[in-house]
């Protein structure tokens, strides 16, 4: 592997990780008190995701990009919906008169994984001209840097949950529904 994909890589892996943070944040603001085992399990969700779409990215842009393009057309749209959704049922739990915050489910996290990690399967496809060692690689500095950036927006999101108590899970709401509206947007630029 060549410097320039060593580089072109890093750059990839932190533009990608960006909706990742972002979720993380969320994350954390849900769970002020989250537990070193859960952050990690959230940001190796998130970095496994990261890693595994431009995987298959590349596996499909090698040998099956035909039967792929017809449904390119719909991953925003798939994105917008399922943040959205996630979103929408956060804003409402920040409203009911709970006392506690409810952290974000293990079902819940993988919706998350998958929307967050879509656009990473597209990056998949820049690696076309790639040996699949060289692929494996930028995929795992991909995860390396996901993973990274991902515990600091939890450790963010746990000192702002922290403050903001009851008011959280609307911030992270809103969020989530932001990072779905500007993926759905990007697709038309």
């Amino acid at each position: 592997m060549t410097l320039d994909l060593y580089i072109n890589a890093i750059l990839l892996g932190i533009g990608l990780a960006m909706d990742a943070f972002s979720v993380s944040v969320v994350s954390g603001l849900s769970d002020p008190h989250m537990k070193a085992k859960r952050s990690n399990t959230i940001a190796g969700t998130f970095a496994g995701f990261q890693f595994l779409m431009p995987v298959v990215g590349y596996v499909v842009v090698r040998f099956l990009i035909t039967i792929f393009k017809v449904f390119e057309q719909y991953i925003p749209i798939v994105s917008l919906l399922v943040l959205s959704y996630i979103g929408i049922k956060m804003i409402i739990s920040g409203f009911s008169s709970k006392e506690e915050v409810e952290p974000i489910t293990n079902g819940t996290l993988l919706l998350m994984g998958v929307a967050t990690s879509i656009d990473a399967l597209s990056a998949g496809f820049t690696f076309a001209e790639y040996t699949i060692s060289d692929a494996l690689i930028s995929a795992g500095i991909i995860l390396l840097l996901t993973y990274a950036i991902c515990m600091v927006g939890i450790y963010l999101g746990r000192k702002i949950g922290d403050k903001l108590s009851q008011k959280a899970p609307i911030l992270g709401g809103i969020i989530l529904i932001a990072i779905g509206l500007e993926i759905f947007a990007k697709s038309f630029m």
